[in-house]
């Protein structure tokens, strides 16, 4: 995992220098894949690196969790609550209100859009890219929000599923009880990844690494791939 932990970072000192920029933000929500992503970054950009914490109707646990790990890694962090904006954005489009708990993706998706909004402002700023948190378990099958935690410059561990992203937390110094908590994207109170998509992170990465899965869980997982395709491609053009 060491090895790994080398060629990622030697991978995005690249690109920091392909792109001549000055340094990495990443959104902290308190999960594991953010906390292995600023590890990660830290190394890389060790003065440069921009933890930006963001709720939006979210855990209050979630944002304690995310500066417990900027403090673990020593990363500058700004907060930006979100709340407000999301509400007029939303009275604006529905003339209603949102309670946490609602699971309307056409409203939860606001969320993460204007996640990287912010993100997008910090970088701009600051000469920096936006290195995304997204895994392969997550981008195998899709599950992130178009244009929301998917818009982004970088995905560092785009390629490790989530059972890696463990392991290298492990190896990283991540805190145990960041390893420990059940995956969520925070989309509302509540929120957990695995009822979601239908299938768990065990069942995903075992059929992604061996191809060996119940035929449910196969079935779940090819239909969320097929079903989440366009959010993988750039925008269509007419073929002529």
């Amino acid at each position: 995992m060491q090895e790994k932990i080398n060629k990622l970072t030697g991978w995005l000192e690249a690109q920091v220098t392909g792109a001549k920029a000055e340094g990495l933000v990443v959104g902290l929500s308190g999960g594991i894949d953010s906390a292995v992503t600023i590890a990660l970054c830290k190394k890389v950009c060790p003065g440069s690196t921009l933890g930006v914490i963001m709720p939006c109707y979210s855990n209050p646990q979630d944002a304690k969790d995310a500066q417990l790990v900027a403090d673990v890694f020593d990363v500058p962090v700004e907060t930006v609550v979100l709340d407000d904006v999301f509400d007029l954005l939303l009275r604006r489009l529905t003339g209603e209100t949102c309670e946490p708990t609602v699971d309307d993706l056409s409203i939860v998706n606001i969320k993460p859009r204007l996640r990287m909004t912010t993100l997008y402002f910090f970088a701009a700023r600051r000469k920096s890219l936006v290195v995304g948190t997204g895994n392969k378990s997550e981008l195998t099958v899709g599950y992130f929000t178009k244009y929301g935690d998917g818009g982004v410059d970088l995905l560092p561990i785009g390629n490790l599923v989530k059972t890696e992203v463990r392991e290298m937390a492990r190896c990283l110094g991540v805190p145990q009880r960041i390893i420990d908590k059940p995956p969520s994207a925070g989309l509302w109170l509540g929120h957990d990844d695995e009822v979601e998509m239908g299938v768990t992170y065990e069942e995903l990465d075992r059929c992604i690494m061996t191809g060996e899965c119940s035929l449910e869980a196969k079935r779940i997982i090819e239909e969320l791939a097929k079903r989440s395709e366009h959010k993988k491609i750039m925008p269509l053009l007419p073929p002529f």
